[in-house]
């Protein structure tokens, strides 16, 4: 392994600021001084033992600082950079892009070996050729005899231009082309370009503020009047933009840095190129890990098969009374799991209305960007930014196809939703996290005033009201409450169709109890399921058998005094101008005592170390 540092390798740097590509760069490799921490990057002192510059690492290498594979004083080989000039100053800083390890920490730091002549110390370097021909010995007396040199220095600037100025016209555009990395950009740059692929368009948002009104958007881009110009999947060059660190709360990309265009800024599509700019990158998370992401911050990819597809509907926005568009359609995979996914806007309109007309051909479906919330336990909704694509040409979609035609078509499946478990992986944080009693909700009437409030409850029902009217004629595609037509069937609204059944749902009301205290909840027909134990069409036919109001009646009593673990959603619903709580069941599961125990013994373990 090599120990030393390549020779004049700064120099090498400074005379080849931009290289086109990494097959262009000799080997370099150079000492690793003054490494240290600044803000989210580790900076460094790159030198060959004659000279420094000051350098970057890209951000993919921290963690192999972190582990000690990159020490302070051990020696790098550089792959890929680029070299900006540092603004108001004369300085350069060398962005690495790509390199590799050499060698660990050596004991001193490199240094060129030096030599002393009548107290004058110059470097030793290799005879020119120019000297070696000119070299002649004069008498005995040893004098060397050399012709004046006269040096002329030259910046780095001076040398690329000249560089330029000698070259072919389309090697002069290959240079004022140069593409930087996206790894290598941050907000020291001055002159930049990219070259990248469009994996993501947001709808445009109108914001109003001190400084006036305005239109904004958001755009994904990809590696290796801008509304209309951006187009999905195309690729582009852009320069002219700025660069600020990345609000890590709204950061939904792998890069420390946001980029904002403006009116000064340019934008190029990239025609008739030969282009490798990946497509949209995907990092998938399978529908049975979904659970601890639920009503967090972080987004979620998903590929599943479609199962049904609803038609579309309204939903009135409260802020400004405005009809948003919204489709759900049920997705499945390999971990025979189910989750409903809300589309949006524009994309319950085209996308979906595609998948609704091809739903019984069960196409793949891979989604990017979905916010994981918790209606019915687990359930997924798309954003301004979310990427829908149907039965995509990547690995993955050529899986899950293999495994749905061999074996998942006729597999049963399950709600995630519905089989929560109390394990942390699957999903059982929604249910162990912010655990309380009813006493904790009961006694603060303000909770839920501003938004819902979401918490864990461990509870018996201990009383479901027989005559309450304990569900609703739903439609059997849309589950929207229909009405008796005119002459026979049931008519929806939502679907604005007659149809001859109908299906019952649950929205009943119970009593819970804990240890401390008790508090009346809703319950929707999944949740009301679980707790009663039947249908509400079962139980409905229970009710109706004649001279058989015993066994309706013995069927809820034998439901309460059984322990669940319920998620529960807290709000304030105004009536008569008077502010009431609603607590709503969200989620319920049976309790796993094993889970429990393990529950409890942690929660004595904080008792005991406050």
């Amino acid at each position: 392994m090599a120990k030393s540092v390549s020779q004049d390798a700064i120099s090498t740097i400074l005379a080849n600021p931009s290289p086109d590509s990494s097959s262009d760069i000799p080997e370099i490799i150079v000492q690793v001084l003054d490494l240290k921490l600044t803000g989210n990057r580790y900076t460094f002192n790159a030198s060959d033992g004659k000279m420094k510059l000051r350098a970057i690492f890209p951000s993919n290498m921290s963690s192999e600082i972190i582990t000690g594979s990159v020490q302070n004083k051990g020696l790098v080989r550089i792959l890929d950079y680029t070299l900006n000039d540092i603004p108001n100053k004369s300085e350069k800083y060398l962005i690495v892009t790509k390199c590799e390890v050499v060698s660990p920490a050596l004991e001193t730091e490199i240094k060129a070996e030096v030599e002393t002549e009548e107290h004058d110390t110059v470097l030793k370097k290799p005879k020119l050729e120019y000297e070696a021909r000119y070299e002649a010995k004069a008498d005995v007396s040893g004098i060397i005899l050399k012709p004046k040199q006269e040096i002329v220095s030259k910046s780095a600037a001076q040398i690329v231009h000249e560089q330029r100025t000698n070259m072919a016209p389309s090697s002069r555009m290959a240079m004022t082309r140069r593409v930087h990395p996206l790894v290598s950009l941050n907000p020291y740059q001055g002159n930049w370009m990219i070259k990248v692929r469009l994996t993501s368009k947001g709808n445009m948002r109108t914001y109003k503020n001190a400084r006036g009104e305005g239109c904004v958007f958001n755009v994904e881009l990809t590696d290796e009047d801008f509304y209309e110009k951006f187009q999905l999947g195309k690729v582009y060059y852009i320069s002219r933009g700025t660069l600020k660190v990345a609000n890590k709360q709204f950061k939904t990309v792998q890069n420390d840095y946001e980029m904002t265009l403006n009116e000064n800024s340019v934008v190029e599509e990239a025609s008739n190129e030969e282009t490798f700019i990946p497509e949209t990158k995907f990092n998938f998370v399978p529908i049975d890990q979904l659970g601890p992401y639920v009503n967090g911050r972080e987004l979620v990819d998903i590929i599943g098969v479609v199962q049904s597809v609803n038609p579309v509907s309204n939903i009135k926005r409260r802020i400004d009374n405005e009809n948003i568009p919204k489709r759900d359609l049920i997705v499945a995979d390999e971990t025979k799991k189910t989750v409903v996914v809300s589309l949006w806007n524009e994309l319950a309109n085209n996308v979906g209305q595609e998948l609704f007309d091809n739903a019984d051909k069960s196409p793949i479906v891979a989604i990017k960007s979905l916010k994981v919330g918790d209606f019915q336990g687990v359930s997924l909704s798309t954003l301004g930014k979310s990427s829908v694509m149907i039965n995509p040409d990547i690995p993955e979609a050529k899986k899950l196809r293999s495994w749905y035609d061999s074996e998942g078509k006729g597999s049963p499946m399950a709600s995630i939703g519905s089989g929560l478990s109390p394990s942390s992986k699957t999903g059982a944080r929604s249910m162990y996290t912010d655990r309380v009693s009813l006493t904790h909700i009961t006694s603060n009437p303000s909770l839920g005033d501003e938004k819902p409030a979401f918490f864990s409850i461990k509870a018996f029902v201990s009383l479901i009201r027989p005559e309450q009217a304990m569900w609703y004629r739903a439609c059997k595609t849309c589950n929207k409450k229909v009405t008796e037509a005119v002459g026979s069937g049931y008519w929806c609204e939502g679907c604005q169709k007659n149809d001859e059944e109908c299906n019952l749902r649950y929205i009943m009301v119970s009593k819970i109890s804990d240890t401390r205290g008790e508090a009346w909840v809703s319950a929707f027909n999944e949740e009301a399921e679980k707790i009663v134990g039947c249908s509400a069409d079962e139980l409905d036919k229970l009710k109706s058998k004649q001279g058989d109001i015993d066994g309706y009646q013995q069927k809820l009593k034998e439901a309460t005094w059984v322990p669940h673990l319920f998620k529960v959603s807290v709000t304030q619903n105004e009536y008569n101008n008077e502010k009431r709580q609603r607590i709503t069941v969200k989620a319920v599961a049976p309790i796993n005592f094993a889970e429990e125990s393990r529950f409890l013994l942690e929660e004595i373990k904080k008792m005991r170390n406050p």
